[in-house]
């Protein structure tokens, strides 16, 4: 079996990095980007650049309006993200490097220091003015009692704390992710078609310097030629098992 195999590879492993993309969190009823059902087969990208959301009141209302519908803020961790956070407990894994904005992982229990956010989390909105910080759920209660375009108390434009197409990768996150990349021994990826860069040259440069590449993705990926073993099912349960047999 795949699963089997990719005990093997980790097994004597010590340096684990786990890379996630949308596909682990779809078990917690947030759907995926770029799946046969993803977020984009209904909203059109270019929408979401930075440029039309900064200068377009409309492009933001529909923004918020989907913040509010999306149940991001709702959901809560799977057997997938409970089991990576069991996996850092046993001090095997260097960290977790993730596309995602649902700050999934840090609800299921990795500490801070063990996340690299690629995209930002969308959990806090920053005014793009005065750049205070405050709790999205709280913009989005503003959105539901009326307030279709809600600002900041300055009057500026409040943007959730996530890379819209057009900005920039925060600088610091790739920098860590990268030196993780280096330092690693092996790699995990879960949930990501691993066509989105620069985010995949993470697991890609592991890969390329020679640690073994597991991948485990209901659907083709990207990087299915570099990888060790590619286990086609789906993350919780997958992830659930490995991590139990890596701890026994």
């Amino acid at each position: 079996m795949t699963i089997d195999r990719a005990i093997d590879v980790l097994a004597t492993r010590e340096s684990i990095l786990v890379f996630t993309g949308a596909g682990i969190s779809t078990e917690s009823g947030i759907p995926d980007f770029r799946g046969p059902d993803g977020v984009w087969t209904r909203v059109d990208p270019s929408e979401f650049t930075i440029d039309r959301y900064l200068s377009n009141a409309d492009t933001r209302r529909r923004s918020w309006t989907m913040r509010q519908e999306s149940g991001l803020l709702e959901a809560s961790p799977n057997d997938g993200h409970r089991a990576i956070a069991d996996l850092w407990q046993t001090g095997r894994m260097i960290g977790c490097v993730t596309q995602n904005i649902d700050g999934l992982h840090a609800a299921a229990g990795l500490p801070p220091e063990s996340i690299v956010e690629l995209h930002g989390n969308a959990r806090t909105t920053s005014c793009v003015e005065c750049g205070s910080t405050t709790p999205t759920a709280d913009v989005v209660s503003r959105v539901v009692a009326g307030e279709a375009d809600p600002r900041c108390s300055c009057g500026g434009i409040l943007k959730v704390d996530v890379v819209f197409f057009g900005e920039r990768m925060p600088a610091a996150a790739m920098t860590r992710a990268m030196a993780w990349a280096a330092a690693c021994d092996s790699v995990v990826s879960v949930g990501s078609t691993l066509s989105v860069y620069p985010a995949s040259y993470v697991p890609l440069t592991a890969a390329e310097a020679g640690a073994p590449l597991v991948i485990i993705n209901q659907g083709s990926t990207d990087l299915d030629r570099v990888a060790t073993v590619v286990v086609a099912e789906s993350s919780g349960a997958t992830l659930r098992t490995i991590v139990d047999a890596l701890i026994d």
